[in-house]
């Protein structure tokens, strides 16, 4: 069956994402919430899709199934409970752990297992699984924005449900012949490249639609364990489980080094990325692409971050930004663009921020990169910051561009 949405030779991830959110748009194929933009989408048929997986042989012979939190997985999830399966929920953005275990009351109607399959049911009816359960799970349910007939899957760009096997991998639940089902609509299935998976990405075994049962046959092992230099120090601080897990490897002798850890001159890496919120800053994932000096020349590392050079820094100007999108979201697309700069100045309230980079040359470079970027529904604005002052050699901005 040939794939509704065609893709240009060349294609990132985020490009897939935005053809796949515009498309899903345009067509009005998706229910609550709108628009599906930075979302795994709630498509039209979804509980109709999802009717396909107690069809499924390994559904049936599976005791514990754990599934995504996201709104069309909201009837797998239900099914699952009237099939008197046992049910793992993953705890949204791991947050407070990795996930709740759903237990029913006792006679428990479809009404109530419907209320357990919501995020209600999570708070009412679950206790929390560490990660010292023991606990076997076989078969896992995930959320997709895209996902090839290949096994091939590109979630929302926030990593997730990559994490989330990796932790469980971690822990002994699952293993690499573990069974992975992603529930899309139709025109979610597209001919990604393989180029573009990556060894921690996930890949499916079944693929539902409304219409179609497609068994991938995908033979790429799945990840087993967290791939820790794919972490920055900004995930870890955010998710805390996440430190508890590297904690217990590294006294198990394990590399737990972070990706942006031991930067330095001889590596050739770039600095730790500052992000400036609102007057705020913080932390977040480092750009392997670009490098920042000081006023001798040298690369900055964490141990060395002087003031950014007054004569080389150059800001970008990023506009029109959805007043509801987080600072998360600007950084995943910047990820996906491969324009990550030294530091993010952020003005949430304002719509915009500001980008520095290395030198003008690199910024014009990064405006091309960003042109046609949507988030949230709306195509952004960027473009050089129009004044470009210092103060004590860091860069202000006293205006956006005309």
């Amino acid at each position: 069956m040939e794939p509704v949405i065609k893709l240009n030779a060349g294609v990132s991830k985020w490009d897939i994402r935005q053809k796949v959110w515009d498309y899903i748009e345009e067509k009005n194929l998706a229910d609550f919430p709108r628009p599906v933009h930075n979302r795994i989408p709630n498509f039209k048929g979804a509980a109709h899709a999802s009717e396909k997986l107690p069809t499924l042989q390994e559904f049936r012979k599976a005791e514990v199934i754990k599934i995504n939190p996201d709104t069309p997985q909201k009837n797998a999830r239900f099914l699952t409970l009237e099939a008197r399966k046992t049910l793992l929920v993953p705890t949204p953005r791991l947050r407070t752990g990795l996930f709740n275990k759903i237990i029913p009351p006792p006679g428990a109607t479809k009404d109530i297992l419907r209320i357990c399959s919501t995020s209600q049911g999570v708070k009412d009816y679950s206790v929390p699984v560490g990660l010292d359960a023991k606990v076997h799970v076989d078969l896992v349910v995930v959320g997709s924005v895209a996902v090839s007939e290949k096994g091939w899957r590109i979630g929302k760009g926030e990593g997730f449900a990559d994490m989330e096997f990796g932790m469980m991998a971690s822990m002994g639940a699952v293993n690499t012949n573990t069974v992975i089902v992603t529930i899309v609509h139709d025109c979610q299935v597209v001919d990604i490249p393989e180029t573009l998976v990556d060894d921690h990405d996930l890949t499916v075994d079944y693929v539902l639609t409304p219409t179609r049962v497609i068994k991938t046959g995908c033979q790429r092992p799945k990840p087993l364990g967290i791939i820790w230099s794919k972490i920055s120090r900004e995930m870890l601080q955010r998710i805390p489980i996440l430190k508890t897990l590297r904690h217990k490897e590294q006294q198990a002798g394990k590399d737990v080094s972070l990706k942006d850890e031991g930067l330095s001159n001889e590596n050739n890496q770039g600095p730790f990325l500052k992000t400036k919120v609102e007057g705020k800053t913080m932390g977040v994932e480092a750009n392997p692409l670009q490098t920042g000096h000081n006023r001798r020349g040298n690369e900055r590392s964490p141990e060395n971050e002087g003031p950014y050079d007054a004569c080389t820094i150059t800001a970008v100007y990023i506009g029109n930004i959805p007043q509801d999108v987080r600072v998360s979201e600007l950084k995943s697309a910047l990820r996906e663009r491969k324009a990550l700069p030294l530091r993010l100045n952020w003005h949430g309230a304002q719509h915009r921020a500001f980008l520095d980079y290395k030198d003008q040359a690199t910024a014009e470079s990064m405006v091309s990169s960003l042109a046609g970027l949507c988030i949230g529904g709306k195509t952004l604005r960027a473009e050089l910051a129009k004044n470009q002052r210092t103060t004590r050699g860091e860069s202000q901005f006293s205006e956006r561009p005309a």
